[in-house]
This record gives C-alpha cells, sequence and structure tokens, in this order.
C-alpha cells in the first residue's frame, strides 16, 4: 500500500484536492497514533465536504464506492464497517462531545470538531428558544390589533396573519415564502403590533440581513411600504427602518476575527429580526444565537427554496424541514388569536413545528403571470412545463438561443447608466439604473464565467464610446466588494458606482448606499478587493432585485448548477427573464436539486446523533 500523505498529493495534483485539503489533511496524519490511507482520504473528504457547502460527510453515501470521476485516478472507498474501524484507532477521531479534530457520530457522519461544535450549539440554543415559556402576551388586546392590522377578510387563510401572530406568541419564528409573498409587508405589521402592546414602545428592536445589499432592500422595503399599513403618522414613526448586516450587528472586531457580542456579551436587544436568513451559514447563525439574550424575541425570514449559504450549511432548509403545522395546543392559540382556521400538523416530526411558517400566496405574481408559473415549474422540478414556458413567456419569460454573443446585449443595457453619468443624474437615481438589469452567471471561470463575460462587456462599452476613459476606475464603472472591509465598515457583497466625487474636483469616488439612505464616498485606493459587475454570479446575487436579468449558462455541465440555483436567478427578476444557453443543462439543472449533508434537521427533530 502508498503511502498516505503519497495519495494526497497524487489528489492534489488531479486538482481533486485543493490545498487546504491538502495540508490540513498532511498535518492532522502527522499528529495521528495511526496513520491511514483510509485516514488520509477521511480527513481530505471532509475537509473537501466542507468547502463544498457540506457541513459534514456522510460515510454511509461513500464507504464501498467508486471515488472521483477521473479516469487517471479511480479507486474504491473502504467498507463502512472496516473504515470506522481504522477512524477509531487513529487517535484524532472521536465520538462526539470528545476532544479531537474530527468528530463521527452514531449515524456515520464525520465532520470536523468546529462544524460539529456549530451544529450541536446552534441546534441546542434553537431547541432552547423553541420550548422555552411564550412571552406573555395581552392575547385579547393582540387579537383586536391583529384585526385593525389585517382588516380585508380573505376566502382563504391569511398566512400573513399567522405569522404576525406566530411572532407575537412565539419567542422564536421562521417565516418562509417565496418571492412576492408579503415577508416584508408581514415584518412591518409585526413591528407595528408590537409597538401597540404594552410596553411595546420601550422594545429595542434590531434588523439585520447577511449582506449590505440585502439590509439596504430591507430597509427601504419597509420605507415603502408604511403607506400601506393603517396606522397614525405617530405609529409609524416608531417603526424602525435602520438595518444593518449581521456583522456589524453582532460587533465584528477591526482585525477581521471574532465578534464583540457573544453569550457572554449579549447584544442589549428585545426583537432582533433577520431577512434573507437562506443566505446564513451554520457558524454566523450559531453567532447570532449566541449573542442574544434568552429573552430577546428572534425572526428569522427567508425563502427555503433558494440556493443556500456560500459557506457550509444549508440553515433556512434545516430549519423548515419536518414542519408541517403546529400542534395542536399551539394551533388552538392561533385559531383563537387571528380567527383563521389552521390545521395541525399531523406529519411534523420536528420540535420546531411551533416556529415555522410558510407564506403561500404570491403578491407579485397573479397566476396568469408566465415569470411566476416558470418560478413554481422550477422549484417544482417540472422541466418540461419550464421549457414550454420559456418557448411562449411573451413579455415575461424568454431565452436566446445558445452561442449568441450577449455582450451586446448587456451593454446596451448599461449604456443608460453611462448616459445618466455624463448628465449629472442624481446618485440615488443611478442606482436605480444600476438595478434595472443584471447579467447573471453559474460559475466566475470559463467563457461564460463572470470575469470573462464582465472582460468582454466592458471592451463592447469603450468600442460604442460609453467608456471614453480606459484606466481601471472610470465613471459610471459598478464595482462590488468581494472582501469585508472592517476598517470602512463594507463588506462583501456591498456595490458601488466610481463617480466623479463632489467635493474634490478632478477625483474620482466610489459611491455606495447605506442601508440609511446617505451616500458614502469611498477613495478607489482605498478599494483593492472590488470588482466590475455588470455580470454576477447568482449566488452573488442574492439579497438583490433587478428588473429584469439574464442568466448564462455554462456550455457543459458543471455540478454547481442546481434546481435552487436557477429558481434563485429567476427570483432575482421582477418584470422579465432571459435565459442563454442549452435547453439539455437548464433541464438538467432543474433536474438536480441541492442536498447539503448535516445533522441539523435530527438534532431539531429530537434524534441527536
Amino acid at each position: 500500500m502508498s503511502r498516505p500523505d503519497t495519495l494526497l498529493r497524487a489528489l492534489h495534483r488531479h486538482k481533486l484536492l485543493n490545498n487546504l485539503d491538502l495540508h490540513l489533511a498532511e498535518y492532522l496524519l502527522s499528529e495521528a497514533a495511526v496513520p491511514s490511507q483510509s485516514l488520509a482520504l477521511a480527513i481530505a473528504l471532509t475537509s473537501r465536504a466542507t468547502g463544498d457547502g457540506h457541513v459534514c460527510l456522510d460515510l454511509n453515501e461513500v464507504a464501498g464506492n467508486t471515488l472521483f470521476d477521473d479516469p487517471e485516478i479511480r479507486m474504491q472507498a473502504p467498507g463502512l464497517a472496516e473504515w470506522k474501524a481504522e477512524l477509531h484507532q487513529s487517535g484524532i477521531i472521536g465520538q462526539p462531545g470528545a476532544w479531537q479534530p474530527l468528530i463521527l457520530d452514531t449515524r456515520n457522519r464525520l465532520y470536523l470538531h468546529r462544524y460539529w461544535d456549530y451544529e450541536q450549539r446552534l441546534g441546542h440554543s434553537l431547541l432552547q428558544r423553541a420550548s422555552s415559556v411564550a412571552h406573555e402576551v395581552d392575547r385579547e388586546g393582540a387579537k383586536q390589533a391583529l384585526g385593525r392590522l389585517f382588516p380585508d377578510s380573505q376566502s382563504g387563510i391569511d398566512w400573513q396573519k399567522l405569522a404576525v401572530a406566530t411572532a407575537i406568541l412565539r419567542p422564536l419564528t421562521i417565516i418562509s415564502g417565496g418571492p412576492g409573498t408579503g415577508k416584508t409587508t408581514t415584518v412591518l405589521r409585526l413591528l407595528a403590533l408590537l409597538r401597540q402592546l404594552p410596553g411595546g414602545e420601550a422594545l429595542r428592536i434590531a434588523l439585520a440581513a447577511p449582506t449590505g445589499m440585502a439590509a439596504a432592500r430591507l430597509q427601504q422595503a419597509i420605507q415603502q411600504a408604511k403607506v400601506s399599513v393603517p396606522l397614525s403618522q405617530q405609529q409609524l414613526a416608531s417603526i424602525p427602518e435602520q438595518a444593518s448586516t449581521l456583522h456589524r450587528l453582532l460587533g465584528m472586531h477591526r482585525s477581521g476575527t471574532g465578534f464583540r457580542h457573544h453569550r457572554e456579551n449579549p447584544l442589549l436587544l428585545d426583537v432582533v429580526i433577520v431577512d434573507e436568513a437562506s443566505m446564513v451559514d451554520v457558524a454566523l447563525m450559531t453567532k447570532l444565537l449566541q449573542a442574544l439574550p434568552d429573552t430577546a424575541r428572534l425572526v428569522l425570514l427567508g425563502d427555503r427554496d433558494q440556493l443556500a449559504s456560500v459557506e457550509a450549511g444549508s440553515v433556512m432548509g434545516d430549519l423548515c424541514a419536518g414542519c408541517d403545522g403546529p400542534d395542536d395546543d399551539f394551533a388552538g392559540q392561533l385559531r383563537e388569536i387571528t380567527m383563521q382556521p389552521v390545521r395541525v400538523g399531523e406529519a411534523s416530526t420536528s420540535e420546531l413545528r411551533n416556529s415555522v411558517i410558510e407564506l403561500k400566496q404570491s403578491f407579485r405574481f397573479d397566476p396568469e403571470s408566465r415569470l411566476g408559473q416558470l418560478a413554481k415549474a422550477v422549484n417544482g422540478g417540472d422541466a418540461p412545463g419550464a421549457r414550454q414556458l420559456l418557448q411562449h413567456g411573451g413579455d415575461e419569460v424568454g431565452r436566446i438561443e445558445p452561442g449568441t454573443d450577449v455582450t451586446t446585449l448587456v451593454a446596451t443595457h448599461f449604456a443608460r447608466l453611462f448616459q445618466a453619468v455624463r448628465a449629472g443624474a442624481p446618485v440615488h437615481a443611478l442606482f436605480a439604473l444600476l438595478y434595472e438589469f443584471r447579467l447573471l452567471c453559474v460559475l466566475r471561470e470559463g467563457p461564460f464565467g463572470v470575469n470573462a463575460l464582465n472582460s468582454a462587456i466592458t471592451r463592447e462599452l469603450i468600442r460604442s464610446g460609453h467608456i471614453e476613459d480606459h484606466n481601471d476606475w472610470y465613471p459610471g464603472r459598478p464595482v462590488m466588494l468581494s472582501r469585508n472591509d472592517y476598517q470602512l465598515n463594507l463588506y462583501n457583497g456591498e456595490t458601488g458606482i466610481v463617480l466623479p466625487h463632489p467635493e474634490q474636483k478632478h477625483e474620482l469616488g466610489v459611491a455606495f448606499q447605506g442601508s440609511d439612505g446617505q451616500t458614502r464616498w469611498i477613495s478607489p485606493a482605498r478599494l483593492p478587493h472590488c470588482e466590475t459587475v455588470y455580470a454576477v454570479t447568482v449566488h452573488k446575487s442574492q439579497g438583490s432585485e433587478f428588473q429584469a436579468v439574464a442568466l448564462q449558462l455554462p456550455d457543459q455541465w458543471n455540478p454547481v448548477l442546481c434546481r435552487e440555483l436557477v429558481y434563485t436567478a429567476i427570483t432575482r427578476s421582477k418584470q422579465r427573464f432571459t435565459l442563454v444557453g442549452e435547453d439539455g443543462i437548464f433541464e438538467a439543472a432543474i433536474a438536480h436539486p441541492m442536498q447539503r449533508r448535516s445533522g441539523l434537521p435530527d438534532l431539531l427533530a429530537g434524534k441527536p446523533g
């Protein structure tokens, strides 16, 4: 048998392991009491799985199977019993609760210790919050206030009303809903109701989102939605609008390591509402829960069907798994306070069953909307139906034949932004133009990736005369931060526009719109880690909405493709979606749902590993 490190280096040469996978496995092998090829393989595969977004490696799926789709390296994983025996003999893999670099649980899930610890702390924090005694609420007063906030009688169930009632009665609420189901309206009415309850005027409330874009959009949406709520001006003024990123809320140290708020120094808040929760990974969600006072309400909003976080975990999906409705007791409480029919969730298996509610009615798309029908078809895995809609989508849905050069199309859209910059349009108008259209890509690299297409679009804008300055920084260039900058209080994903600086003659500045609606001007010299964003990956587009989007598929299958990615791309658009790519790849993606390995659903169902 070859040496374990020989195997690792062969896998690394063939790009089946990245540098982190290789070096972690080599280091832990050097610490093992009994190093072996089986151990090397287990460490490397677990590290790779975490990098791919899984919280753990499920040995049940890997053991005994052929590994790696590479003709030059074909090998079979050890059988499950043999593999587990070798791992337990290694001296660096322990059972749950052990202080070892890796943890192997009773369901044969192998974790890096850090991620096992995150999952355990998150699960126990959620269970504790979900089972804790509900806040004392004046139910008759809440019933009357709900009646005022939701005055329109509906023929069916008012899911928003049920969601607000749940958040009033429970210390933990998870609200999932697709595009246009009224998540922001629900938040606004929840805030209004909280303020109307006894002591509500003194509640310390925070609004947050994973990214700066999502925080700004949450704040803007609440401001716009205020006109639809039947409240006095004084009551509306008491509803908070300011939203921040989770990093700002938790107080990220300027060094970029750790947060100021944690279990020993909790947030001084009574209510925390987090939008776009599907983007929050297991590590950040754990740190949020640990920083919350036991008495605080937590409300998480998101779309369980969207792409999961870039980092490890599929937290929103895991929290909603096994939740088919409340138990009999809580269903009765909801009926009493809302006067709505509430079905008991007979099939619910999760301990969070009373905390999870889904908004099921879309107000953005009417039943005849082709865009809404396309999102529904993709989400349901109906590839033939989605293909039919693309072929006959009218003004809302369309496609461009494979091989078509999209750079001219995209450059035409962005030409309006450059014309407005030259005309001296106000910054808020320029940002409105920026969010009219975006090209979304699956990949960063390759001929149909973000990097190549941004370069091609830039060249087209130069050729057409819209970019007059050929330097890297030019007026009208849209940029997105690719790293957190704790010194500037700017975060990965925040988007700005390069413009003439209003106070420094002949100088350029990058304008960023803060969640407070104010414009921040930053010198380009202070922004080394940013990129042009005529095109952006679907992952990076989460938390944003555009009037129209086009999705550029790669020319061949890639494991990144999945149903959730296509659904997320479609639901970034308010008015029109255009597909660019092969039907076969589009349909294969719809048939391939994302599956991230995690023990959190079992933990929340009372079946820890």
